[in-house]
């Protein structure tokens, strides 16, 4: 596909979200999509649109509509079942070559990651991985753009930047947030990491409109087979959609203090999350961890036990509802993002804080 000229732009119209399903039930990550593919879609004035790939996935099209999207673009197919890179970048590409989306938004997932850079290659354009906002709004990066011209950047190319999507993702390590622009290729591309962006909200009485893609593709043009499906018998935590997330870190001193942080979560109905430096430590497994090498979570309450707060790890929880922070240090900088804070020895605080819960319910 021949790269787009930036005079071309104003035929790719439209938001479209990669509704990401597996054995028939959505990811959550296209539902957080929706829901802000439709702030964008608002700020452009355009409309919001889902690409769903699978077989039987005819109810999953009526539930996007139900989330929020306009249009569902549909590949209903036997050789869809089950995600393969080629046979979903093959039918993925087709579409955007006939509709010219002006944005494309994936799931930093496994699949996500996998697929949008291949996306990207076939239709030339740029993709921002692993994003953790997302912007229409050019005020602030217009002046930024006037007061800088004097010397580095020409009037054509502020003109240029006017309409082109912020993306901003974290650089260095989390040391600083990047905003990242695409201005002379389209479609805009970008994976989104899951957990960062509000749940679009269900209206059963939306009404959409379903399209059924007409593309080519055979048996031939798939160059991997799926033989089997095996499902881990390992039990995993799901960070991303807790209500209540209670996280160790280096300040529980050893693995032994993740005990405690197991029954404070159980007491309280939540998951035990951690911080890098407890993962590194060896003390817990690596999907427990939070921050920007880890998961981004946003819960009611999270609870940060030992834990300093490294910009690394406030990046991955820092819009949590309400932060309840224990450090004995009262110069941590959670502290500065802590709704509440309790300066103490975590080992005397907690077990208080278990017997606290644990008499709150026993009165409910």
């Amino acid at each position: 596909m021949a790269r787009v000229a930036v005079e071309d732009r104003g035929a790719w119209k439209g938001v479209w979200v990669f509704a990401e399903q597996r054995q028939g039930e959505l990811n959550s990550v296209a539902i957080e999509l929706l829901g802000e593919g439709k702030k964008l879609a608002n700020d452009i004035g355009t409309d919001l649109s889902a690409i769903l790939l699978g077989e039987n996935v005819g109810d999953l099209a009526k539930e996007l509509i139900a989330y929020g999207a306009d249009k569902v673009y549909v590949a209903d197919d036997a050789l869809l079942k089950d995600y393969t890179t080629d046979a979903y970048t093959e039918v993925i590409d087709q579409a955007i070559r006939k509709y010219q989306p002006e944005i494309v938004l994936l799931g930093a997932t496994h699949i996500g990651r996998d697929l949008g850079p291949r996306i990207a290659k076939r239709t030339t354009t740029g993709l921002t991985a692993d994003c953790t906002h997302l912007d229409y709004d050019t005020n602030k990066y217009m002046e930024f753009l006037h007061g800088i011209t004097s010397a580095t950047v020409s009037q054509d190319r502020i003109d240029a930047n006017k309409e082109n999507l912020k993306m901003t993702r974290p650089a260095f390590g989390g040391n600083l947030m990047a905003t990242i622009i695409c201005p002379a290729t389209r479609p805009q591309m970008a994976t989104v990491r899951p957990g960062v962006m509000d749940k679009a909200v269900k209206d059963e009485s939306r009404t959409g409109e379903i399209i059924k893609l007409d593309y080519k593709l055979t048996a031939d043009d798939i160059h991997t087979k799926i033989l089997e499906i095996v499902k881990s018998t390992e039990k995993k935590v799901n960070l991303t959609d807790a209500e209540i997330v209670v996280s160790g870190g280096a300040g529980l001193g050893s693995a032994d203090g993740f005990k405690l942080m197991q029954e404070f979560a159980d007491t309280v109905g939540g998951v035990v999350g951690a911080s890098r430096a407890a993962v590194d430590a060896g003390w817990i497994d690596h999907s427990h961890q939070v921050g920007q090498t880890g998961t981004t979570v946003k819960p009611k309450i999270y609870f940060a036990c030992g834990i300093s707060g490294a910009i690394q790890h406030l990046a991955g929880m820092q819009d949590s509802d309400i932060i309840v922070a224990i450090n004995k240090s009262s110069i941590a900088p959670i502290f500065e993002v802590a709704d509440y804070g309790i300066v103490g020895d975590l080992y005397k605080i907690v077990p208080m804080l278990i017997e606290a819960f644990k008499e709150y319910k026993a009165e409910a």
